[in-house]
């Protein structure tokens, strides 16, 4: 047991603070990390056999995120946490990318890291505290690891940048950027940005780094402190007798197998090869040694072409793009729709746009409570030619997702210009390298499609890196897929013409340069700027107009006092003019009014009721309303929803009126002017003003009384037909707003 120890360090004017010994006992290594108020328990056990059967890293990083350390209870029926949301997968994505690669790729013990969040200030985001406490809680632990990592967020506010930018400070920044490193190099990278330009997001990556060497040093003081001792790290080498023995096989069939035009062709042809392999070495070697040798060669054959002769198995140069095509409208009833094919990579993807309450909600420990903005990633078998279960989407669509849906929102309109929920969904028709670049741009262009004013267009290339022993390295631009697999690392760069929107560094080795990765930003600018160009042949702008399948949204501002007489008792007066109108109706507490409709007519007939309902009577102006009450002294007539005035008998009509039920009775519908509104806010109205105001207009008839030529009561509902056949509405019958 590990006596209570506490090391800290100060980062960005704030103190980080890590804690041991206090805490779960039992874990192979257990840490508390806390920034601000934001403490987050990390521990990390490992079982005490190996798997068997697999040939894999068995690393399962889980993020719990409790509620209560927000201080909220969780929605649904049975208030309580259920399964992790997109921003706690997200955030298990980055602790897991950049510790993976510093453990022993040969280890088959389970490793498990369980991060739990028991504060979060909404101030300090517990995402970085989730990589450095993984970091320390391996640290000190027996599991081999070749770390301590460490990691901070950077923002660029007023072209200033800022270390580890408060929640809030992010809504205003230009970046937002993680950045995580070793003492030596940086391991990974992720950021989301509004057009940042290259040397700002150099120079954000190189002070993310400098800044981390202060928190390396902190677990080096605990690991050295409270460490346990390393078990021995397993190796794995390929059997020399097995690899000389497949040579004679391999020197022959290998090239010609991965020079395949088709991926499918070449999986089939290195299929192929691997069969006849073990058919043929199966009683001298087992085919576990038959098949690492041939990986072993399969890999020395794809880095030797790149390093040593600067080819790619599929003869293009190291900066050159796949073949691409492009297609919209597609489908005839969605609102946006968009085919991107690069290469033998292909995704679709379609636009849909919904009311304002249809923003998705979320429950999770940040500041924001909904989101109108959501891109969805589908990764289904068929796109590599298999066979799969389809469920729930994994990890890998939902951070897939994630990375494109932060690439197109900085060039979306705003919210109060283009008041519409937005969905995006990508399929994945055809995979081989870069699905999720392939879906940014997809999505751009189906956003043009759709006719939403974006800014600009949006690409995205995916880039990688092959190093050798001597220093020597190749950076390739539009990776295929088994170019990420044999590769060193997978740099994913979104962005327009102005700048960068969204990048994604991982790596498989335990460290990138910095020289490294200015040159592939660079390159990927160039590659970026030329898939647009290829893009803008397809549609260059937004379409003028929306789908005509799209709803249509009508924002209309009301008094923030009137806002419950729209609503009404319980929301009955509101879901009554959604169900007359067939429209749906968003309010903000600020009065703000979204009505979503297909057809202006429903919408129209919606934003005059609930103007009715919140508009004041005005003196001078005029209403149609009905009776609602008969006094002796007068009638009541309802001109606004909730609203009555009086008519008083005097003026009721333009001649002596003897009794009010001569003239009208209950239901009638009135025209007539406000005079005036007394100190108690009752009004007065006028029936009389309005004959007078229609009797003074050039050419109008005098007004009708009872008389021989109009010998039928106002109140009466049929008036007889003139000697010209035409219905006579009387004065009474004014025009309806």
């Amino acid at each position: 047991m590990i006596s209570p120890s506490s090391f800290e360090c100060e980062v960005g004017g704030r103190r980080l603070i890590i804690d041991t010994g206090k805490l779960a006992g039992q874990a192979a290594g257990a840490v508390t990390a806390r920034y601000g108020d934001t403490v987050v328990l990390v521990t990390v056990c490992t079982s005490d056999e190996p798997r068997e059967g697999i040939n894999f890293l068995p690393l399962t990083i889980d993020y719990e995120e409790r509620l209560y350390a927000a201080g909220k209870i969780p929605g649904g029926f049975i208030r309580r946490e259920g399964r992790p949301s997109q921003e706690a997968t997200l955030a298990s994505r980055l602790t897991d990318r950049p510790i993976r690669p510093l453990l022993p790729k040969e280890w088959r013990r389970d490793i498990q890291l369980i991060i739990t969040v028991l504060s979060a200030d909404q101030e300090n985001d517990p995402d970085i505290l989730a990589v450095i406490g993984g970091s320390a809680a391996l640290s000190i632990s027996e599991v081999p690891f070749d770390g301590p990592v460490a990691a901070v967020h950077i923002g660029y506010i007023n072209n200033e940048l800022i270390l580890n930018p408060t929640l809030a400070q992010l809504e205003d920044s230009q970046l937002d950027m993680v950045v995580v490193s070793t003492k030596q190099a940086i391991v990974m990278v992720e950021a989301g940005a509004r057009e940042a330009p290259e040397d700002i997001v150099m120079k954000a990556i190189e002070l993310g780094h400098q800044t981390n060497q202060g928190i390396i040093k902190l677990q080096e003081q605990l690991q050295q402190a409270c460490g346990k001792p390393k078990l021995e790290a397993p190796t794995s080498e390929v059997n020399p007798e097995a690899l000389a023995a497949i040579a004679p096989i391999v020197d022959e069939k290998l090239v010609p197998a991965l020079k395949q035009p088709e991926k499918s062709q070449r999986e089939d042809a290195l299929n192929s090869l691997k069969k006849e392999l073990v058919e043929s070495f199966c009683e001298t070697f087992a085919e576990e040694d038959i098949v690492n040798a041939l990986e072993s060669r399969i890999r020395a054959e794809i880095r030797g072409h790149l390093l040593d002769k600067g080819e790619r198995i599929d003869g293009r140069g190291l900066t050159e793009v796949r073949p691409i095509s492009c297609e919209v409208g597609l489908l005839p009833r969605t609102h946006g729709s968009a085919l991107f094919t690069r290469g033998q990579t292909q995704v679709l993807t379609i636009t849909t746009l919904g009311s304002v309450g249809k923003e998705q909600p979320l429950d999770g420990l940040g500041i924001e409570e909904s989101k109108r903005f959501i891109h969805h990633y589908n990764f289904p078998p068929f796109s590599a030619g298999e066979t799969k279960r389809i469920g729930s989407p994994g990890r890998r669509e939902i951070g897939h997702g994630a990375l494109a849906e932060r690439a197109i929102e900085p060039i979306l309109p705003k919210a109060e210009d283009f008041p519409y929920t937005i969905r995006l969904v990508s399929e994945v028709l055809s995979s081989s390298g870069s699905t999720s670049m392939a879906s940014v741009c997809a999505s751009s262009l189906s956003l043009m499609d759709a006719g939403i004013p974006t800014k600009t267009a949006v690409a995205g290339v995916a880039m990688g890196l092959v190093s050798g022993k001597d220093g020597k390295y190749v950076v390739l631009t539009d990776i295929e897929g088994i170019e990420d697999a044999y590769g060193d690392m997978d740099f994913k760069v979104a962005g327009t013409t102005n700048g960068i929107t969204a990048l994604q560094m991982d790596t498989k080795l335990e460290g990138i340069s910095t020289e490294i990765i200015e040159k592939t930003l660079e390159q990927a600018r160039q590659a970026r700027l030329s898939i647009l160009e290829t893009m803008g042949q397809t549609i260059n702008s937004n379409r003028p107009e929306l789908s005509k399948y799209a709803p249509r949204m009508y924002k209309i501002t009301i008094d923030p006092d009137k806002i419950g007489a729209v609503i009404g008792t319980g929301g009955k007066t509101i879901r009554s003019i959604i169900e007359k109108t067939k429209t749906t109706i968003d309010i903000d507490n600020d009065g703000t009014v979204i009505i979503g409709s297909p057809n202006e007519e429903s919408a129209r007939k919606a934003i005059d009721i609930i103007e009715s309902l919140t508009k004041e009577v005005e003196v001078g102006a005029t209403y149609t309303g009905k009776v609602t009450r008969i006094l002796n002294f007068g009638a009541m007539v309802e001109i606004l929803p909730g609203k009555e005035g009086l008519v008083h008998i005097s003026e009721l009509a333009d001649y002596r009126v003897a009794k009010v039920e001569d003239v009208v009775k209950i239901g009638d519908e009135l025209t007539v002017k406000a005079i005036n509104i007394d100190d108690m806010g009752r009004v007065n109205l006028s029936r009389r003003a309005v004959f007078e105001k229609q009797s003074d207009a050039p050419g109008a008839e005098p007004p009708a009384s009872p008389s021989k030529d109009y010998p039928f009561k106002t109140g009466d509902s049929r008036p007889p037909q003139n000697k010209g056949g035409f219905h006579n509405r009387g004065p009474d019958r004014g025009r309806r707003r």
